[in-house]
């Protein structure tokens, strides 16, 4: 009997997936993947040969579900580039909040940058999104869009960091981040135009 070698291989990144957004990325080793997906403790070394391997199968999962998110984000928002923006940034932050290991997990330099399942071919579309979005809002005497969009993300992601670290509200007084989100948005766009 042949075993369905595609179905395994998805059975154990769900495992990992499972596992990261449940107890973060420190919990996750082959054999507690091959424990929860119901295989031998070997079994995952077919699949993965190394655990950045296994780290990078599950993070590439966790840009699928975000691209989908913003995809579906952009798609029902105003056609408005500030708009758009603004539900961009609101949809990558509520994302870090409810999906804390697999935020964490994703943007892991270590993975990134190991070539491993072409993880810059599943993140760079996302970064695309966000410099298009920027290059229609900026300003003549602005960083070029991809530099301005990088300190924007950069600006997005210490908000999502600091917030979930509780340093930010701590610091602000704020009870949400919305308003920090605007003042990212006015820092490196300028105000909205009234």
């Amino acid at each position: 009997m042949e075993v369905d070698k595609t179905g395994l291989r998805a059975r154990l990144v769900a495992a990992g997936v499972d596992l990261v957004l449940h107890e973060g990325q420190s919990a996750v080793s082959l054999r507690e993947i091959a424990r929860r997906a119901g295989v031998s403790h070997g079994a995952p070394r077919r699949y993965f040969p190394t655990h950045v391997d296994l780290l990078s199968a599950i993070a590439r999962e966790g840009f699928a579900d975000l691209t989908a998110r913003v995809e579906k984000t952009l798609r029902d928002a105003e056609p408005d580039p500030r708009t758009q923006l603004t539900a961009l940034a609101r949809t990558y932050l509520d994302f870090a909040a409810a999906h804390r290991g697999m935020f964490e997990l994703m943007f892991r330099h270590d993975l990134l940058d190991s070539g491993r399942l072409r993880l810059r071919e599943t993140s760079l579309p996302l970064f695309a999104v966000l410099a298009d979005l920027v290059a229609q809002l900026r300003r003549p005497t602005d960083a070029p869009a991809p530099v301005l969009a990088g300190a924007l993300w950069a600006n997005l992601h210490g908000i999502a960091q600091l917030w979930a670290w509780g340093s930010l509200p701590l610091a602000t007084g704020a009870t949400g981040d919305d308003a920090l989100v605007r003042a990212a948005l006015d820092a490196h766009l300028g105000p909205t135009p009234a």
